[in-house]
């Protein structure tokens, strides 16, 4: 694998994980919440929320859900296909 193929691949993870983060503020933003807010609607600690939208926690699906709810949200998860370059054949 060449250097840059790892790169993009180290992209695409940041990448995805940089739009979750984005994902949870924005829902809690738009549902005009403050962390301590959504925590209480949670059942969990404003450090929790804290943690899941700085991205120092890997949320489960229930975790997600429970974020979702609280912020009168849906959660939706899309799996795209990866293009393939020629290092990957």
């Amino acid at each position: 694998m060449s250097r840059n193929s790892r790169f993009l691949k180290e992209y695409e993870r940041t990448d995805a994980e940089y739009s979750l983060l984005e994902s949870l503020i924005g829902a809690r933003l738009f549902a005009g919440l403050t962390q301590a807010q959504v925590a209480d609607r949670m059942g969990t600690t404003q450090s929790t929320v804290a943690r899941l939208e700085s991205g120092m926690a890997s949320p489960s699906f229930t975790t997600l859900r429970r974020f979702a709810e609280a912020t009168r949200t849906k959660v939706r998860v899309n799996f795209v296909p990866i293009e393939s370059s020629v290092e990957d054949e």
